[in-house]
């Protein structure tokens, strides 16, 4: 095994620490290294503070290597306490061994580690789910933490070659009838589909979650949008941005201002999940330079010329027909309008600003 690039400085020299997790899994499918965990057995908050490791945990104790930055948690046990992901009491004593905070993940795959020097510990068989390109649950204590759905929806997304064991997909379905996914609070769902989203196949996602059930318990105004998967896709596959994939994802939804609510998503995305019915409703009647200006209008392109853009480019992947070239050459002659000499021109009459104003505006679209 190829030795993990970590040197043992004052702060790690002797420390029982692993890298755990994602970064484990994602060396071992060939990809891209990204941040790394590392778990720490044996050690107590006040020896990583001599250490002069930096404190940063809530609920556990989780602390910033001096120099690198990076994350070591201590190895820690769960149980459950209350409703909900938040409803844990953690034990992270001195005597907690790896294997016991390996066996508390969530799926086989993310409960691998690597020593140091490179060698793989992996006592739950998380390899061979991998050779297998199967997500499995670890214990039936993924029961207890409804998030877990989410993230297996999330992780579907984005490796696009990977199945649900049998028993994992049975093991959510009962979890959601049990009434744990109601328990999801709006900014972790938003977390978890907002990055499902931006993966390769949002639409796997999507069947995750309505399979399992719970579809309908953290997005119930998706239900009947039958289009919403195959157009995110799309948009997945020009990497179009989060408010563009959000906006196609509700576009079939009536509710979706309701949605936005539920799910707290950011301004950016609710405007753009606003504004796409409009500009889709306006682009059959923009043959003239009238229904051109009638569109750019409605859609505040004249302030947000880079938002009205990126509707366009979500309105065509739904199939509508637009010349991205054309509309950025009519929204900059538009813009490029000097409304103070028309208005100077004018006298400051303001009946009479307000019809040169959209007669320089229609000639614009005509040059």
């Amino acid at each position: 095994m190829t030795p993990i690039d970590s040197s043992c400085d004052a702060a790690t020299e002797g420390l029982q620490a692993y890298v755990v997790g994602g970064a484990v899994r994602d060396e071992l499918l060939g990809l891209p290294a990204g941040d790394r965990d590392w778990v720490v057995v044996g050690a107590t908050p006040e020896d990583m503070a001599r250490r002069g490791f930096v404190p940063v945990g809530g609920d556990f104790p989780v602390f910033l290597h001096p120099v690198t930055k990076e994350e070591y948690a201590l190895a820690r046990t769960e149980r459950k306490s209350g409703r909900g992901y938040q409803g844990f009491t953690f034990y992270t004593g001195a005597d907690v061994t790896l294997e016991q905070d390996l066996r508390r993940r969530d799926f086989t795959v993310n409960a691998m580690a690597r020593t140091r020097d490179g060698a793989l510990i992996d006592p739950l068989g998380g390899q061979a789910d991998l050779h297998a390109r199967v997500f499995r649950h670890v214990g039936e204590a993924f029961a207890e933490d409804p998030v877990r759905i989410l993230r297996l929806a999330r992780f579907m997304a984005r490796f696009t070659d990977f199945a649900v064991a049998d028993e994992t997909k049975a093991l959510c379905r009962r979890m959601v009838d049990a009434g744990e996914a109601d328990a999801l609070v709006a900014e972790r769902v938003w977390k978890e589909v907002s990055r499902g989203l931006m993966s390769a196949t949002p639409s796997r996602m999507l069947d995750v979650l309505a399979q399992s059930g719970a579809l309908a318990r953290v997005m119930p105004e998706l239900q009947a949008a039958d289009r919403a998967g195959v157009d995110v896709d799309r948009a997945a596959a020009q990497a179009l941005s989060l408010p563009v994939r959000y906006a196609l994802l509700c576009r079939e939804c009536d509710q979706r201002e309701a949605l936005g609510k539920r799910l707290r998503v950011p301004a950016d995305c609710a405007d753009h999940a606003k504004l796409l019915p409009v500009l889709s409703s306006g682009l059959p009647g923009t043959v003239d330079a009238p229904g051109r200006l009638a569109v750019i209008e409605r859609c505040d392109a004249l302030r947000k010329p880079d938002r009205f853009m990126a509707l366009l480019q979500a309105a065509t992947v739904a199939g509508a027909s637009a010349d991205l070239a054309a509309w950025r050459r009519w929204v900059d002659a538009v813009r490029g309008i000097d409304a103070g000499a028309i208005a100077q021109a004018c006298a400051g009459d303001p009946a009479r600003i307000k019809a040169a104003l959209r007669q320089a505006r229609l000639q614009a679209l005509l040059a």
